[in-house]
């Protein structure tokens, strides 16, 4: 599973790390699947991404993802905490 757990960037300050996994789809349509989404914040915080819902899998257009990279071993391990 922590293969596929990622830090994406959604947007200027919107880090995520989830686990990732790509789902056919129409062209245009959502093609990601996000598990247990959490924001990453720069002093090291994480926290669910979507608070207003208890939903632990979104889907995303990978259109809207302006980057993919691993994340650290550290930031794995506490995601991980978080999400068991």
């Amino acid at each position: 599973m922590t293969d596929n757990v990622k830090c994406l960037l959604v947007d200027i300050d919107n880090v995520l790390i989830s686990e990732v996994k790509e789902v056919p789809s129409e062209i245009g349509d959502p093609d990601c699947k996000l598990i247990k989404p959490y924001r990453f914040y720069q002093d090291g915080r994480m926290e669910p991404w979507v608070k207003a819902s208890n939903q632990t899998e979104y889907m995303i257009r990978s259109s809207d993802i302006l980057t993919i990279v691993d994340p650290t071993p550290a930031v794995v391990e506490e995601y991980l905490k978080l999400t068991e």
